[in-house]
């Protein structure tokens, strides 16, 4: 099972990004999704989250600003992050709830290598 982020760079405050994050290999179910930051110096910190059923969540600092949605037959999450701030820098990871195992269903939480997102000013 993997997670594969893609669509960071750089962009210029005010301007948007889209980041995708596609979970592939052997799972049954997926359950919630999200996006996780970490700012150079900083804790990794929730930006948003997203149940199977479409309810979402997001981090104050980004609330009218990023829309995280899924496309579940594509197994897919997304974020979409428009008003872009220098403050939003940082590697943004992805991560989801996947329901695994054969002989012994389990959920596990896994995690994508992480995009890189720069915001200048």
């Amino acid at each position: 099972v993997q997670l594969v982020e893609s669509g960071g760079g750089l962009v210029q405050a005010g301007g948007s990004l889209r980041l995708s994050c596609t979970a592939s290999g052997s799972f049954f179910s997926i359950n919630d999704m999200g996006w996780y930051r970490e700012a150079p110096g900083k804790q990794r910190e929730l930006v948003a989250s997203i149940t199977s059923g479409g309810s979402a969540n997001y981090a104050d600092s980004v609330k009218g600003r990023f829309t995280i949605s899924r496309d579940n037959a594509k197994n897919t999450v997304y974020l979409q992050m428009n008003s872009v701030k220098v403050e939003d820098t940082g590697v943004y990871y992805c991560n989801a709830d996947l329901l695994v195992g054969r002989s012994n269903l389990r959920w596990n939480r896994y995690w994508g290598q992480g995009t890189q997102v720069t915001v200048s000013s």
